[in-house]
């Protein structure tokens, strides 16, 4: 269909109420992809370093945990993650302010990609929260080589925003899945990116 990343959504039901689906199905899909498309492990899950191992054997190349849950040693996280052979990244919920703390995380460059949240996690086909969006533009003016994700809520309609606040990665599920033409959805999105950073 012409994507550049697969998200894939990984919940415990502990961090998030739903439970969707862990590496056994995760290598299943990256086994049928052959390793042609980019695996983004979204991990909603409580307790993320349990998973490195079993995540990166099941073919995930980025693994992304949340600063709410219970991730420890954050350098020790990030290092782990990386040597298990994916890039870490750091996703925030809404509620959670960009203080000084987080700051300095992201001064030592500890994460490849930040995912800024523009509904609460867990649940697919929520209203997108546009005002996610000032954090967005706060850490791209911050930092303007690193990247940033947006998630929720993303369609043909507000795209564009998320672009201008200074994301470069879009994930959008049910703004593809439930469009009359998901393909031209897809073609949207990524002309939209195009157009705005001159890819």
């Amino acid at each position: 269909m012409g994507v550049d990343w697969l998200h894939l959504d990984v919940m415990d039901g502990h961090f998030v109420p739903n439970l969707t689906f862990g590496p056994p199905i995760i290598k299943c899909l990256t086994q049928r992809l052959q390793n042609r498309t980019f695996i983004d492990l979204h991990c909603m899950i409580q307790e993320p370093r349990k998973w490195i191992k079993d995540l990166s054997n099941a073919g995930g190349h980025q693994m992304t945990v949340h600063y709410e849950s219970d991730i420890g040693n954050i350098e020790e996280l990030s290092q782990m993650i990386r040597n298990a052979g994916m890039r870490p990244a750091l996703a925030l919920k809404p509620k959670t302010l960009i203080d000084h703390t987080l700051m300095e995380i992201f001064d030592k460059q500890l994460f490849d990609m930040i995912l800024i949240m523009t509904v609460e996690p867990g649940f697919g086909g929520q209203k997108f929260m546009a005002d996610m969006l000032p954090k967005v533009t706060q850490l791209r003016q911050k930092y303007p080589k690193i990247d940033i994700q947006v998630d929720g809520g993303v369609n043909c309609d507000n795209v564009i925003s998320c672009y201008q606040a200074g994301a470069n990665v879009i994930v959008s599920g049910s703004g593809i899945v439930n469009a009359k033409e998901p393909q031209q959805s897809i073609n949207h999105m990524k002309e939209c990116g195009c157009q705005h950073y001159k890819w």
